[in-house]
């Protein structure tokens, strides 16, 4: 059947199959009675969410680790779940959003709820005290330059500059702003970890509106070269 490694009773079953349990140790192991085990396996009976967290949580799992469980290997091939999303860059399959510091391009905005957000950015800001408040986001982030330089800054480590085909990984729940070195035009390729929406949220309204105050000393600071 076409459904049915999507069901319950399949996803325990893999569990008990890959600790090598029989059904009365399983029982015995997540508190839920033999017989009604038997039925949720045999997907004849479903459970509560309540009873699902025990079961989770009983196996040491976290119930998002449970329903996400890879297939187990087996003697004979499996055929495995195929998306087939796909999405090509081109004119008219993006969304431009333009800040004071950014000017941001969402990519294949056909795709809707991606779990990776292409982001092709230039980056307008020449100096850290003309960007504003750093940003902070839900997820993580990896940027490439693509032309120019960019200082990477982030609150918890030095800034450090980038050159054309260097790149950086960052969580980007730390604040954190790119800022163009020199004087020639530089852009970005970033992809982010977190939900589309709340980076359109963070780029349409969390965008800085006043530049920071600049720090006591009145010397540019100078960043750390990217080794």
């Amino acid at each position: 059947m076409a459904n049915e490694k999507n069901t319950l009773g399949h996803l325990i079953r893999l569990v008990r199959q890959k600790n090598d349990w029989t059904l009365r140790q399983m029982s015995a192991k997540v508190g839920i009675p033999l017989s009604t085990l038997a039925k949720v396996e045999a997907d004849k009976l479903s459970l509560t969410y309540d009873k699902l967290q025990q079961f989770a949580s009983r196996l040491g799992m976290t119930l998002t680790e449970f329903l996400g469980q890879p297939e187990a290997r087996t003697s004979e091939p499996e055929q495995r779940v195929v998306t087939a999303r796909r999405s090509l860059t081109g004119k008219g399959n993006s969304v431009p959003i333009s800040t004071p510091t950014y000017d941001y391009e969402y990519l294949c905005a056909d795709l809707r709820e991606k779990r990776m957000v292409p982001i092709l950015c230039r980056i307008r800001a020449r100096s850290i005290d003309d960007f504003g408040e750093p940003l902070k986001h839900a997820g993580e982030e990896f940027i490439l330059v693509l032309e120019g330089q960019v200082e990477v800054h982030t609150e918890l480590y030095a800034p450090l500059i980038l050159s054309k085909g260097e790149s950086a990984y960052i969580d980007s729940t730390m604040g954190h702003a790119y800022v163009a070195h020199g004087l020639g035009p530089c852009r970005i390729l970033g992809v982010c970890s977190a939900s589309e929406s709340q980076l359109r949220e963070v780029t349409e309204n969390g965008a800085p509106r006043e530049p920071r105050a600049r720090a006591v000393s009145s010397k540019p600071r100078k960043p750390a070269k990217h080794r």
